[in-house]
């Protein structure tokens, strides 16, 4: 978040202002890496509307703000959109976490490219379940038509444990680069064979190297499952150590 001058921060600015510019939605619901429900077969779903920015433990970086406002009428939607679907839902009360602020403070930064809407984060199944992921994206993706963003935040590979034999070498590993090219082929692939190319990623040697645990590569699949017959693009991408900062789009963006 805080190096402006990588390719990846460049890169997300850019997709930000086309969101603001372009798609200009009515609000957006956000799925993000560090949210898993804690009841199994449970979705959770944030209905605060004053939204205080949550910090994991293991962080340590200067405090920071973050100006957003949620939406118990959006919030009310998705939860009957996922009942509708058959899956449970638990309303909390929580806050955004820096898997949302991070990356939401660089794409829409509040000074150069606010969003000024309502943001509503749903977390993720406490499974690593690929297919029960991709379902719920189906589950949301009708409120697309309502000019509803749905913006998923992850990481194409990601590899903490790794992270400290690559510090200063930004080569990437060997599995970064085969998992994050299976990643796009399976993503970018047609939309009627997507939802099993992508569930053979978990079953890849290289899966668990390119992601010891699977909660940064599951928000990829909800986003998928929301996009219906719309074809994935990978916007950019880049291999560094044990890190992908791939990003995706569902979906053709309309020209002003």
């Amino acid at each position: 978040m805080y190096e402006v001058d990588h390719p990846a921060y460049k890169k997300l600015q850019q997709i930000g202002k086309e969101i603001t510019t372009k798609v200009k939605p009515k609000a957006v619901v956000v799925f993000s890496a560090h949210w898993q429900a804690e009841e199994k077969n449970t979705i959770e779903i944030n209905t605060k509307e004053i939204n205080p920015l949550i910090y994991e433990a293991t962080l340590t970086i200067p405090k920071e703000k973050y100006p957003n406002v949620g939406s118990r009428e959006i919030s009310n939607q998705v939860i009957v959109s996922l009942k509708t679907s058959g899956i449970e839902v638990k309303p909390v009360s929580r806050g955004l976490d820096h898997g949302v602020w991070a990356s939401f403070k660089v794409a829409f930064n509040p000074e150069e490219n606010p969003l000024n809407v309502p943001i509503v984060q749903v977390s993720l199944f406490s499974s690593e379940h690929p297919n029960q992921h991709y379902n719920l994206g189906r589950a949301v993706a009708h409120l697309r038509s309502q000019n509803i963003a749905i913006i998923v935040s992850g990481m194409a590979v990601h590899n903490l444990r790794d992270l400290r034999y690559t510090m200063g070498n930004s080569k990437p590993l060997p599995y970064t680069s085969s998992f994050d090219e299976a990643l796009k082929d399976a993503v970018t692939t047609l939309p009627a064979e997507r939802e099993q190319k992508m569930a053979e990623l978990l079953k890849r040697p290289d899966a668990r190297q390119a992601h010891p645990t699977f909660d940064h590569l599951l928000p990829i699949f909800v986003g998928a499952g929301a996009a219906g017959e719309d074809v994935g693009e990978r916007l950019f991408t880049l291999k560094e150590g044990s890190m992908s900062w791939a990003q995706y789009r569902f979906g053709a963006v309309a020209a002003n």
